[in-house]
């Protein structure tokens, strides 16, 4: 294979940037993805004032979603032209002067306002949006605001940027698109009731699904495989070059450096054979029950893309492929738990006590502990017990306490619980009996005896 090393270097860095950066491709979700289209489009070309909002868990695909539809309308002329696009982030716009303030250099109309004193928040967005109108004053430039992070606008003070927002797209005085995207799906009972009064209740919800590892499958093929010449071109025809004056908003940073799989030229035999490999993975059971795995405990495709970077980032002139063996370590990584690596390493001791709080829940349906009841079902025991005879009750007590460190068991707190002396202070114990049985398995040169204690019937 000629030139491999920087082929692969050529591949792991186009991988790596297309997991990162590819924010105009979104996966699955076709009706919700038409219905925000649709509204945006109708803005632009049809002066409509709309107002919806786009719910889902974090890492769903919201903000995806939406500059994959900008990514597609922005290359048309029509929409560029009559439409200005302002993005207001929670997180950054954290009261409403702020915003307002950032909205007006997003549509490039400092020099209008400037040396200008309005009475009230609504004049001055009314002074804004009249400043789009054309010269005739029955056409106006339609605005579209994008608010992210939306439920942390509603703490704004009488949300007066909500409320001036709504009402100017209920009223229709000047056509414009108020879009919300947020994690709390509760987020209208948080409205004011005048704010929701003018609000349109449109919600677009985005939840993740059930039954869609099929999807999940693809979506690892399509993430890991790179494109042929054929699909280069085909990606050149249907994503249009955004105009550079489009891109002047420093606040939009959505669309900025996006993913373009043009400027990289692969060998096209290394892409065959590359391609091939990753079908020959997704063929292979052992694969299949890697990805069914890390897909039920998290359906998301943001955390999947992160688990395929570190995939990815593990190339390199030893290991010149992914690998079945590669995944399954990157699946054992996934799953594994940091609470029983940790009570892995502890000490003997330590695991005895373990054990003993684990016997005296089972026999108590996890009731409260302390000290002294832990003790006496520990020496009951290692009076029977070849190792562990002989151990100080201040050795046992330090152990305890270690156990409370490492969070493994957590005191009780309330009333006159804290003036109890240590020793019969209660407790709780903060692990699953599978997280338990799991420590006990990996430690190395156990005794055989506790091995057995922990999976006795209860002592």
């Amino acid at each position: 294979m000629p030139d491999g090393c920087s082929d692969l270097d050529s591949t792991r860095r186009f991988l790596k940037v297309r997991l990162l950066t590819d924010r105009a491709s979104f996966h699955g979700y076709e009706a919700e993805r038409q219905q925000i289209h649709d509204l945006l489009e109708r803005t632009a070309e049809h002066g409509e004032s709309n107002s919806a909002l786009l719910l889902g868990p974090r890492g769903i695909g919201k903000t995806t979603l939406v500059t994959s539809v900008l990514v597609q309308l922005l290359s048309k002329e029509t929409f560029h032209r009559n439409s200005l696009v302002v993005y207001l982030n929670g997180l950054i716009h954290i009261d409403d002067r702020i915003a307002l303030k950032s909205a007006t250099a997003q549509m490039n109309l400092e020099n209008a306002v400037d040396g200008k004193v309005f009475g009230s928040f609504a004049e001055n967005l009314a002074f804004l949006l009249e400043c789009l109108k054309a010269g005739d004053r029955k056409k106006s430039k339609s605005v579209i605001f994008l608010l992210e992070e939306f439920d942390l606008f509603c703490s704004h003070h009488n949300q007066t940027l909500l409320y001036n927002l709504f009402d100017v797209a209920q009223s229709a005085q000047a056509p414009i698109c108020v879009l919300g995207l947020t994690a709390r799906l509760d987020v209208i009972e948080l409205l004011e009731k005048r704010v929701k009064s003018r609000f349109s209740h449109r919600q677009i919800f985005l939840l993740p699904r059930e039954d869609g590892f099929e999807e999940r499958l693809e979506l690892f093929g399509s993430l890991l495989k790179l494109p042929t010449e054929q699909e280069v071109r085909t990606f050149a025809a249907t994503h249009p070059t955004i105009p550079p004056d489009v891109l002047n908003n420093d606040e939009l940073a959505l669309l900025r450096n996006l993913f373009n799989p043009r400027q990289y030229n692969l060998p096209s035999k290394w892409v065959t054979q590359w391609n091939r490999t990753i079908d020959k993975l997704l063929k292979s059971a052992e694969v299949q029950t890697v990805l069914q795995n890390m897909y039920e405990y998290d359906v998301l495709e943001g955390p999947f893309r992160m688990q395929l970077f570190e995939l990815v980032n593990g190339l390199d002139d030893e290991h010149g492929a992914i690998t079945i063996e590669s995944i399954q370590q990157l699946g054992e990584r996934y799953e594994s738990d940091d609470k029983v690596k940790l009570l892995a390493g502890s000490s003997v001791l330590e695991i005895c006590l373990v054990i003993a709080i684990k016997h005296h829940s089972e026999i108590y349906d996890r009731d409260p502990f302390n000290f002294e009841m832990i003790l006496t079902r520990f020496s009951k025991w290692a009076n029977s017990s070849s190792s562990m005879q002989g151990i100080e009750r201040p050795v046992v007590l330090k152990a305890f306490e270690h156990l409370k460190q490492l969070e493994f068991v957590a005191p009780l707190t309330g009333g006159g619980l804290a003036k109890v002396q240590k020793e019969y202070q209660l407790h709780r114990l903060l692990l699953t009996y599978g997280q338990i049985r799991q420590a006990v398995q990996r430690m190395q040169f156990l005794p055989t005896e506790i091995s057995q204690w922990e999976q006795s019937s209860l002592v």
